[in-house]
């Protein structure tokens, strides 16, 4: 099918998942407020056009009276979150697109990284603690023709005046886009280096389904301006957790850098479809990210950017992915 002729399908998920509109995080509110959030990741702030991309999450997180008491409970027992956690429900939508490294082949070179798109909504709980923040979200959506990408790419290609991409026919099949996450993040006691505070920020998690399925582990450290209460701006996964903290007080600033290994079982977009043949390459299965980047907060706005360098993803890969992240969020 055309990437140029969008399904109905496609169409259908795209209007759904625009009526569930989400955070691209979990940023901190004020106790009477929600917070809107913004991701955009893309390659061209590497000059490249290859690999992932483009991604975009639009979202909200929900005030902290919405979260039912029910649910803070359940939570609390489960051992997932610390106990008397301050919990937040996030909801999302957002689309991501994978391509080879020359788009301009037609067909595609069978031996690189086949096209891909993925449309999908989530829905989750986060709640953190003074040191802790931990989030699960189950994402639900779809991969192929029906998620719009192949449209959308030609559509930002000729705006800005970009090589048309010929291989969008030959993209991954659609397919239902199950997955579940969890994420939980420390962050140690700070340390002075100056008037300003220096500290280590461990993470650890992982992904079930048959978008993704891997654990990742890894760890930030965080330079700037009262950073006690910060985990790093949000981001699409799979990446470093993140969530951006939001507060009508918020004002200060911080750079930070972060590493991730990520033991992948399960890619989509390299492994090709679940239930039919379909393009696909041979995935590696250990994944590292490197990723610096800085954030600034002033009277309940936050703006961040980050900069990510991924090593290879499958055999033969013949050059390493890197992409800009840019997040912007707001309060109220």
């Amino acid at each position: 099918m055309s990437a140029r002729a969008a399904p109905p399908a496609g169409r259908a998920l795209l209007l759904a998942c625009l009526a569930a509109v989400a955070a691209g995080g979990a940023p901190r509110a004020a106790d009477d407020e929600g917070a809107w959030g913004l991701v955009i990741e893309n390659d061209v702030f590497s000059d490249t056009d290859r690999h992932y991309t483009n991604g975009i999450r639009l979202g909200r997180i929900l005030p902290r009276n919405v979260t039912p008491d029910w649910l803070r409970d359940t939570s609390d027992r489960t051992g997932l979150f610390p106990a008397g956690a301050d919990y937040r429900t996030v909801i999302s939508v957002g689309q991501n697109m994978y391509t080879p490294r020359d788009i301009t082949l037609d067909p595609p070179d069978p031996a690189d990284r086949p096209y891909a798109g993925w449309l999908y909504a989530t829905a989750g709980i986060s709640g953190r603690s003074e040191r802790e923040l931990n989030s699960l979200e189950l994402s639900l959506g779809v991969v192929g023709p029906a998620s719009l990408a192949g449209p959308t790419q030609d559509w930002f290609h000729q705006l800005i005046g970009s090589d048309d991409p010929q291989g969008w026919e030959y993209q991954l099949e659609n397919e239902p886009a199950l997955m579940a996450t969890y994420q939980r993040r420390w962050n140690m006691t700070p340390r002075p280096v100056g008037p300003f505070e220096v500290t280590l920020s461990p993470h650890g998690g992982f992904a079930l389904g048959n978008v993704f399925t891997y654990a990742n582990f890894g760890a930030s450290l965080l330079f700037g301006d009262d950073i006690a209460d910060q985990f790093g701006p949000p981001r699409i996964q799979p990446s470093v957790p993140g969530a951006g903290l939001v507060e009508a007080s918020d004002r200060g600033w911080y750079l930070y850098a972060s590493i991730e290994a990520r033991a992948v079982a399960q890619n989509i977009f390299l492994d090709g479809n679940t239930f039919r043949d379909s393009a696909k390459v041979e995935k590696l299965p250990l994944v590292g990210d490197l990723q610096v980047g800085a954030v600034a907060s002033f009277r309940g706005f936050q703006l961040a950017y980050n900069h990510v360098f991924r090593s290879d993803e499958f055999e033969g890969q013949r050059d390493n992915a890197s992409f800009g992240a840019f997040s912007v969020l707001v309060a109220f």
